[in-house]
């Protein structure tokens, strides 16, 4: 019965730190995603609670073998003085090992951009700067179904969420719609009868979303569920939009994120009322 589960969503925050690491590994996950294993001694008591979680990556300048970093002070985050700040972004940790003290971040390589830029060249040996994550936004995994929605950048996300509900619910239903560029840019999600995918094409038109015309013919499961969204910033608006205008979906049982926007691509925010 829904009653005797706790379906409360919760906010959890974390103390900041910055961490210095090394990228040990990198491995090729479509010709569109690179997964890069970061590791070091700074990565011990890292933190992620929620598979949503995000992670400010400092970038090197180039030329330069690690990126400046700021510290961690009463009065908040400062950088030093008399340096340009390094190239930032934000990126979902996507598995992190306590034991082994290795953080897996996956890029996306659109080729432009300071993050697609050093990910095309990644090496073992080289430094990148991690900051957070600040908090989790923690949703249970015990709801009956769960809709998983997003484009190229939020597949990283949905892995892990995919693996955590997989791994402690498997009774759960589960629907991904991902919209990718074509076919080649799959990748494999946890198998299981309970997971259902469905791949969302872009083609020659990368300008336009095409999730809204594929969530129009989906069936939603039976039961208590709850939605995540998360990709380009109008295209995430709109979707939430349709599932509770139309849809009748409860807005508490909806989160959805802009992770880019057209023209901004240093983009992370909640979208609501």
């Amino acid at each position: 019965m829904t009653e005797s589960r706790d379906l409360t969503v919760q906010r959890v925050r974390h103390p900041l730190k910055i961490r210095l690491l090394k990228v040990l590994r990198t491995q090729q996950m479509s010709p569109q995603l690179l997964r890069v294993t970061l590791g070091g001694n700074d990565l011990a008591e890292f933190v992620s609670a929620s598979f949503d979680d995000h992670i400010k990556v400092f970038f090197p300048a180039p030329g330069d073998e690690k990126p400046v970093l700021p510290q961690v002070g009463p009065d908040g985050v400062v950088f030093p003085e008399g340096q340009p700040r390094p190239q930032a972004r934000d990126y979902t940790p996507r598995r992190y090992d306590a034991a082994a003290l290795e953080l897996d971040i996956e890029f996306v390589l659109h080729g432009d951009g300071p993050a697609s830029t050093w990910a095309a060249q990644a090496q073992p040996g080289q430094y990148l700067g991690v900051g957070g994550p600040r908090g989790s936004f923690v949703i249970p995994t015990g709801f009956d179904w769960h809709l998983l929605i997003g484009d190229d950048t939020a597949l990283p996300a949905i892995g892990r969420r995919v693996e955590d509900i997989t791994q402690q619910n498997p009774d759960a239903r589960v629907v991904v719609v991902a919209e990718v560029g074509d076919e080649s840019a799959r990748i494999a999600l946890a198998s299981s009868a309970n997971v259902e995918v469905h791949w969302v094409y872009r083609g020659g038109e990368p300008e336009g979303s095409q999730l809204l015309p594929a969530l129009r013919t989906l069936t939603l499961p039976q039961g208590e569920g709850y939605v995540w969204a998360a990709g380009e910033a109008a295209a995430m608006r709109d979707v939430r939009q349709y599932l509770v205008g139309e849809r009748g979906i409860d807005k508490k049982r909806i989160r959805a994120s802009a992770y880019w926007k057209h023209g901004n691509a240093a983009v992370h925010e909640t979208i609501d009322d």
